[in-house]
């Protein structure tokens, strides 16, 4: 445990929890921030107090504790989110450009609106043709320092208007969007699903004339753009699952994780999205260290505060509850 005496409370820290797949970011850390704002690692007593009956009051002590996240996880994503507390938020900014580790698997067949299964099929495309061997022949493409186009349905803005908004409404871009470039450190296939699996396509699909909203607002700068589906022909295809794999990757800050698996299996002859995200690591947060890796710093389980919120139980001789003694083991204290 880091030496945190009676006299260094109450304290500025970094550390990392395992957010759930399904909630916002958001969500989870204003969920967070009530179970803070009853904890004197992070408030004097005057300020617990304080906090205490605003709660009485059904009041909302909004600017009693400061706390943020070191990057958003999409609600559909797991892993690791780096949270700050106090002079931790001015820390966080680190974690946007730092080195990220992921796992995803890939669904093969069908890519969607926001190329991952929360989103609406757009197009259908053949996968029985797909082999390990062609994706990993197929991902040296992806590897090292390379540019990749954001997907239109998505917040980044153009003139001022977001992209969704420009595919939503049939708003013709005014230029190709800007490829970024980003930096795949290493990529490789782990797993390979086949039809081994219980993942299937999404059954929200776009309407003709969503497709032609988005042709429209791709033509003047993929003239050929079609959303027109190619199913499967197969007949045995037809009764099995769609392929699916699974990719390890660590990449540079801001690098589009779906927009990889969306290219990778154009690049394949398919299509492809999304289906489940992990980040195991985040800069110095990782879901599983090495044992004897003193500059890692493990995450805190979801359910231990899912517990802590509905009851923090019984505390030690210390004054400590369950959930602050496990956040004592992982925490990254900021001094000054």
């Amino acid at each position: 445990m880091p030496k945190i005496t009676p006299s260094s409370l109450p304290v500025s820290a970094l550390f990392g929890l395992v957010k759930p797949s399904g909630p916002t970011s958001m969500s989870v850390i204003n969920d967070v921030k009530i179970l803070c704002t009853r904890s004197k690692l992070f408030l004097t007593q005057a300020q617990l107090e304080k906090a205490e009956k605003d709660v009485k009051r059904r009041k909302k002590s909004r600017d009693i504790i400061k706390i943020g996240q070191g990057g958003t996880l999409d609600p559909l994503a797991d892993g690791v989110l780096v949270v700050g507390i106090g002079r931790g938020t001015k820390k966080l900014s680190e974690f946007l450009d730092c080195t990220k580790e992921y796992y995803t698997t890939c669904l093969l067949g069908c890519e969607t609106d926001s190329y991952d299964s929360q989103g609406a099929s757009v197009r259908q495309a053949p996968w029985k043709h797909v082999t390990r061997e062609q994706v990993e022949s197929e991902l040296e493409k992806f590897r090292g320092s390379i540019k990749q186009t954001p997907p239109i349905f998505s917040a980044l803005k153009m003139d001022g208007r977001p992209l969704y908004e420009y595919a939503r409404k049939g708003i013709p871009l005014p230029r190709a969007i800007e490829p970024r470039e980003v930096t795949v450190h290493s990529l490789e296939l782990v797993e390979w699903k086949g039809s081994e699996h219980t993942y299937r396509w999404p059954e929200k699909q776009f309407t003709d004339e969503e497709k032609q909203a988005m042709e429209k607002a791709l033509e003047n700068v993929e003239p050929d753009a079609s959303m027109k589906n190619e199913p499967e022909v197969s007949e045995e295809a037809s009764e099995q699952a769609p392929t699916a794999f699974v990719l390890k990757m660590t990449v540079s800050g801001g690098t589009y994780v779906r927009s990889i698996v969306h290219d990778l299996a154009h690049a394949v002859g398919s299509a492809g999205h999304v289906v489940t995200l992990t980040r195991s690591r985040q800069g110095r947060f990782a879901l599983k260290k090495e044992a004897d890796d003193e500059k890692t710093f493990d995450c805190l389980p979801w359910d231990l505060l899912e517990r802590a919120a509905k009851d923090a139980g019984p505390k030690d001789e210390e004054g400590w509850t369950e959930w602050e003694r496990e956040l004592l083991k992982r925490i990254d204290v900021v001094e000054g």
